[in-house]
C-alpha cells in the first residue's frame, strides 16, 4: 500500500525501501563489507586454535571470548549510544576493531599466536563489536523515516546472513590456501570502508533539550525500564535459554568438520556457510512465517527446528547431511533471534532502546558466552557428539518453557513521546540538581469505582517507576474516604523533568482513564513541593520547601 514519506509524498513501501536513502545505501553496504571481514576472521580464529593443538575447551573458548565482552559491556554501549553522539561512537568502535585486526594480522604472520594470545584478540574483538552493536542498530532510526524502519532492520539482518552464507567458505579456502593470518588481514581491510562511510556523514540533529544522563544513572534507567517492562522480561529470558543451548553448534562446529566427518577447514567454511545460507533463507520466509504463525509458535518452531539441527550433527558422518543440518540451523537461528529482536524494539521508546537492545544483546550474548564454555567441557568429558545432543534435549526444553513464559504477540504501540507536559511556572528559582522534589496528585474517587481505581493505579504505579520515581505510594484520606493521594518523589528537577518527557502515547490511556474515574469538582489537583532539611543556618531558596498546586488541563498529560 502507499505509504508517505518524511516530506510528504506518496510512494510505494517495499522491503528495498530503505535504499532510497542514501546514507543507509552507503552504511549497509559498507557494513557487508564488514561483516564479510568479519566472518572471515572467525573462520581464522576458530581453526587456527584447532590446529595448533588446543583442547576442545579451549576452541569452544573462541566462540566464548567474542561473545562475553557483549554481555560485560553492551549495557554500557547502550546507555552512551541512547545519550551520546550514536554516529561517533559507532565510528570509534570501527577505529578500535582496525586497530586490533592489524595487531593480530602482525602476531598471526610472525608466528607469535599462543591459544591465550588468540583469546585475548578474539576478546578484544568482541569489546569493539559490543559498543558497535547498540549504536548501530538506535543509529538506523536517524537513516530511515519511521515508516521504513521495520524494513531498515530486516536488510539489516539480511546483509549480516548475506555475508553469513559466503564468508565462511571464503574464510575457508583462504586459511587453507595462504594461512590464517591472511584471514586476520582482509578483516582489517574491511573495516576501512565502514569508517570513511561514518566519518563522512554529518547528520543534523535537533539541539537536546535536557543535558545528556551520567553513565550510572543511565545504566540504572535502562535496568529499571526492562526490570518494569515484563514483556521484556520474558525475551530475554528466551533469548538466554536459546543462546545458552544453540550455541553449541556454532562453538563446536571445528571439530564437528574435524573429528565427526573427517574433514578440514574448507569443509569447516562449508559448514558455516551452509549455516549462513540456512540464515538468509529464514530471514526470507520470516514474514510469511509470522503471517502464518503467532510469535510463539514461531518461536517455539525455532527451537524445535535448531534441536533437529544438533541432534544430526551429533549422529552423522557425512557431510552433506552435515551440511543440511546446518542449513535448517540457520534458519531456526536467525527467526528465533530476529523475532526476540524485533520484540524489543517494538516494546521500547527511543530514549531508552539501545539500552533495551543492549541488555537483551547481554542476556542471550551471555547465554551464548556460558554455553560456548559449557559445551566446550561436556565435549572434552563426554565427546562432541554427545555434547550435541545433549544440547539438543536443552532446545527442546526451551521450546517447552514457551507454556509457562510465551512471547507477547507483537503490537505496533506508539511509543512516541507523548510531549504534552510543560514546565509549570514556579514561585521561587530551582535549579536543575535542586532537589529531592516530592509530587502529590489528589483523585476524588466514588466508592462503587475503588476497584476499577485501584486496577488502573496498579499500571500507573509500574509506568512511574519504569521512568524514573521513586518511593511511588497510593494512600486513603480516613477522615473523606473518596480523596486518594498518590505520591512519589525525583532526587532532582531535572529528573522530574526528565521523568515527565519520558511518557509515551502509549501510556496516556492511563491518564485518561484516571481522568475519567476522577469526580471531583476540579482536574486532579497537582503538589510540587521540594523537601528541605530543618535545623539549617537558614532558608535557602533552592532548597525551601513550598506548595505549588495546579490542575491538570489535559486528561493524558503527565504530572
Amino acid at each position: 500500500m502507499p505509504t508517505k514519506d518524511a516530506e510528504g509524498s506518496d510512494r510505494r513501501a517495499s522491503s528495498l525501501s530503505p535504499f532510497r536513502h542514501r546514507i543507509f545505501l552507503a552504511v549497509w553496504l559498507a557494513s557487508l563489507a564488514s561483516n564479510f571481514g568479519g566472518l572471515i576472521q572467525s573462520v581464522g580464529a576458530a581453526w587456527l586454535m584447532t590446529s595448533i593443538g588446543a583442547s576442545a575447551n579451549l576452541v569452544a573458548l573462541v566462540q566464548a571470548s567474542t561473545t562475553l565482552p557483549i554481555m560485560l559491556f553492551s549495557l554500557m554501549a547502550g546507555a552512551i549510544a541512547d545519550n551520546f553522539d550514536r554516529r561517533m561512537l559507532m565510528l570509534a568502535a570501527q577505529i578500535f576493531l582496525l586497530a586490533v585486526s592489524v595487531a593480530l594480522t602482525l602476531c598471526a604472520y610472525f608466528g607469535l599466536v599462543t591459544p591465550w594470545l588468540l583469546l585475548t584478540f578474539t576478546f578484544l574483538v568482541g569489546c569493539g563489536t559490543a559498543f558497535n552493536g547498540p549504536a548501530w542498530q538506535s543509529l538506523v532510526g536517524e537513516m530511515v523515516p519511521r515508516s521504513d524502519l521495520p524494513a531498515a532492520i530486516a536488510l539489516n539482518s539480511m546483509g549480516f546472513n548475506i555475508a553469513r552464507s559466503v564468508g565462511p567458505a571464503l574464510g575457508g579456502i583462504i586459511v587453507a590456501t595462504i594461512g590464517a593470518f591472511a584471514a586476520f588481514a582482509v578483516n582489517a581491510l574491511s573495516y576501512l570502508g565502514l569508517i570513511v562511510v561514518l566519518a563522512r556523514w554529518q547528520p543534523v540533529r535537533p539541539p537536546r533539550a535536557l543535558p545528556p544522563e551520567t553513565l550510572g544513572s543511565a545504566m540504572a534507567a535502562g535496568i529499571r525500564y526492562v526490570a518494569m517492562s515484563p514483556n521484556l522480561g520474558v525475551v530475554l529470558l528466551r533469548g538466554a535459554a536459546f543462546g545458552l543451548a544453540a550455541i553449541a553448534v556454532q562453538a563446536l562446529m571445528p571439530l564437528i568438520a574435524r573429528d565427526l566427518i573427517q574433514g578440514g577447514p574448507l569443509t569447516y567454511g562449508l559448514l558455516l556457510g551452509a549455516f549462513g545460507a540456512g540464515a538468509v533463507g529464514g530471514a526470507l520466509l520470516s514474514t510469511r512465517l509470522r503471517q502464518a504463525l503467532s510469535l510463539e509458535a514461531l518461536v517455539r518452531v525455532a527451537f524445535i527446528s535448531f534441536a533437529v539441527c544438533a541432534a544430526v550433527a551429533g549422529l552423522s558422518n557425512l557431510a552433506a547431511l552435515s551440511i543440511a543440518a546446518m542449513a535448517l540451523g540457520g534458519a531456526s537461528w536467525v527467526l528465533a533471534l530476529s523475532s526476540f529482536n524485533a520484540t524489543v524494539q517494538l516494546s521500547s521508546p527511543r530514549w531508552v532502546v539501545g539500552r533495551a537492545l543492549a541488555l537483551y544483546q547481554m542476556a542471550t550474548f551471555g547465554g551464548m558466552a556460558l554455553g560456548s564454555w559449557i559445551w566446550g567441557v561436556v565435549a572434552d568429558r563426554y565427546g562432541t557428539a554427545d555434547a550435541l545432543l545433549i544440547a539438543a534435549g536443552m532446545l527442546v526444553g526451551g521450546a517447552a518453557l514457551g507454556v509457562r513464559l510465551p512471547l507477547p504477540e507483537l503490537k505496533m504501540l506508539n511509543l512516541d513521546p507523548l510531549n504534552r507536559w510543560t514546565e509549570p511556572n514556579l514561585a521561587i528559582d530551582v535549579l536543575p540538581r535542586s532537589g529531592p522534589i516530592v509530587i502529590t496528585i489528589e483523585y476524588v474517587i466514588r466508592e462503587a469505582d475503588v476497584v476499577a481505581f485501584l486496577a488502573v493505579m496498579a499500571g500507573r504505579r509500574r509506568i512511574r517507576r519504569r521512568d524514573g520515581a521513586r518511593h511511588w505510594t497510593l494512600s486513603r484520606d480516613l477522615e473523606n474516604p473518596e480523596i486518594w493521594i498518590e505520591r512519589y518523589h525525583s532526587p532532582t528537577w531535572l529528573d522530574y523533568v526528565r521523568h515527565n518527557q519520558r511518557i509515551t502515547q502509549a501510556d496516556a490511556a492511563v491518564g485518561e482513564r484516571l481522568r475519567a474515574l476522577h469526580r471531583g469538582p476540579d482536574k486532579p489537583r497537582v503538589r510540587r513541593m521540594i523537601e528541605r532539611q530543618t535545623g539549617g543556618p537558614g532558608p535557602d531558596p533552592r532548597s525551601q520547601a513550598h506548595d505549588l498546586t495546579e490542575p491538570l488541563t489535559d486528561p493524558a498529560r503527565s504530572s
